[in-house]
């Protein structure tokens, strides 16, 4: 498995818990605002590692020819 594959799995991993963190964050909205807030930071950590995979693999497509 090839250094960009890796990150592509990655990528599809932690985009798929990104979102299931937002979903509940949506729903403890209404009854519990402090979970609401947890789900909600964990979330913008998640992005933050996806938004730095994504540089990644923008570059290992570069440097591939």
């Amino acid at each position: 498995m090839s250094r960009i594959d890796v990150i592509k799995n990655n990528q599809t991993r932690l985009n798929k818990r990104y979102k299931e963190l937002i979903e509940q964050a949506y729903n403890f909205r209404q009854t519990d605002s402090a979970l609401s807030d947890i789900s909600e930071f964990r979330a913008i950590k998640l992005l933050n590692k996806l938004n730095r995979l994504k540089y990644l693999a923008r570059e290992q497509s570069k440097a591939t020819p």
